[in-house]
């Protein structure tokens, strides 16, 4: 079973208000993916699709058989695997995966990788239920496995998903195959690389507690407490920090409960302080996303994507499902086909430059801010504020009915100009 090393990519934090939480009538999601720090991060859009009966889909590491049709779905994923860390699907559904470590061994070899399962659910879930439905069905057909990390040395875990659409969310949390899901219809509920779900189970594998049973870890009576239950008696040390984090991110929550905003929710993903906004060691926060999901079907869902590291020194920009939209090529990053090192066996034993362009100009943007004069890094870092808050404004146009803001024929590329802006500004 792989080991937890001092740099090992196991922080990341997601947060979810459903209202009355919410100040606005919507559900408002979001995530920081804290990777390995010289890890690039791409945004993907990847259009609906029908396929042929019996075609099969190749995923990081394996195959699956594929559905007759998937949705659209945007992705901030990891250049190097199929999966993701975080997106959405053209019907309004979010979902963000965290790494954790349970009772229940991880096992050797390669199946889906938790991003994998989080793509897949996005393309053929309709529904935040939906979704945790095809995630469970996919764990006990192909189970979870595989290095999530672009590194000679294998390192596994199992997951937990935070899934959320337009009136409310799922915690999902499994181990190996076994799963607890809990439902969200009021508040506010964030994660951070722990299992969370305690007696409130509201869905469950069969298995579950007869197998915890059969372990020793459960007497099989009374009280049935999942994160009790599974969770490892000794907990790594990096596991440990992860429960300050979930307190901190807990507590800024409940400071804005009824409040919450896109704009808090972002100022939440930059917060140092509470190590949130990661930059540790060996790895940081690589990408991160804010998503409006407003309850009134008429209102387009609203996903705010950075595509570059550290949110406290980058731009959410919208991204909306509409006519026109395509792959944003800055935020895109260079394939290498049969020779890429994921693909040759043994894997990873080289390195590639995976930087799309974006991010290698936010990085010479950052090492000027570094070294140049200070009143240079804040008329950037004021132009990037700027940019973000265009951004918000196109968002609160469209919940005020459509006042101010592009046509609809325009929105689909909304995420491509903005892009193409904020490349300007480093340049």
């Amino acid at each position: 079973m792989a080991s937890m090393s001092p740099d090992t990519p196991c922080s990341c934090d997601c947060f979810v208000s459903v209202p009355p939480a919410s100040a606005i009538p919507a559900v408002i999601f979001a995530k920081n993916s804290d990777r390995p720090r010289d890890e690039v991060q791409e945004v993907v859009f990847v259009p609906a699709g029908t396929h042929a009966p019996g075609s099969r889909l190749q995923c990081t590491y394996i195959e699956v058989d594929q559905v007759p049709k998937t949705h659209a779905v945007v992705l901030s994923r990891p250049s190097w695997l199929w999966g993701a860390e975080m997106g959405a699907n053209e019907h309004g559904v979010c979902i963000g995966n965290e790494a954790v470590w349970t009772r229940e061994p991880v096992r050797d070899g390669e199946a889906l990788l938790g991003m994998d399962l989080l793509r897949l659910a996005l393309e053929r879930g309709s529904t935040a239920q939906e979704a945790m439905l095809v995630i469970t069905g996919l764990l006990e057909r192909y189970g979870q496995g595989g290095s999530c990390r672009e590194d000679p040395v294998p390192f596994s875990y199992h997951n937990t998903f935070l899934l959320a659409d337009r009136t409310e969310a799922w915690v999902l949390e499994t181990a190996g195959r076994l799963w607890a899901a809990q439902r969200i219809q009021a508040g506010a509920r964030n994660l951070s690389n722990q299992l969370s779900i305690g007696a409130d189970i509201s869905a469950e594998h069969p298995e579950l507690r007869s197998h915890a049973r059969a372990q020793g870890w459960w007497g099989g009576q009374g009280y049935f407490d999942f994160a009790q239950v599974f969770s490892l008696s000794q907990q790594p040390v990096r596991m440990e920090a992860a429960k300050a984090r979930f307190r901190a991110g807990h507590e800024l929550l409940q400071q804005r409960r009824g409040d919450i905003t896109a704009e808090a929710m972002m100022d939440i993903l930059r917060d140092k302080d509470s190590g949130i906004c990661m930059d540790s060691g060996g790895f940081c926060t690589t990408a991160s996303m804010v998503s409006v999901l407003p309850r009134d079907p008429t209102q387009p869902c609203v996903h705010f994507l950075t595509a570059t590291p550290d949110p406290s020194r980058s731009v959410f920009k919208p991204f909306i499902f509409g006519a026109g939209v395509a792959q944003a090529p800055q935020v895109l990053s260079p394939t290498f086909g049969a020779q890429d090192p994921v693909r040759t066996l043994p894997r990873f034993q080289t390195q590639v430059d995976r930087r799309h362009a974006l991010y290698r100009g936010h990085q010479v943007a950052l090492g000027r801010m570094a070294t140049e004069q200070q009143a240079w890094g804040q008329q950037l870092q004021q132009k990037q504020r700027d940019l973000e808050r265009e951004g918000l404004e196109v968002l609160w146009g469209l919940l005020a009915a459509g006042e101010g803001t592009p046509p609809p024929q325009q929105l689909g590329s909304l995420f491509q100009a903005f892009v193409e802006r904020e490349s300007q500004a480093y340049t």
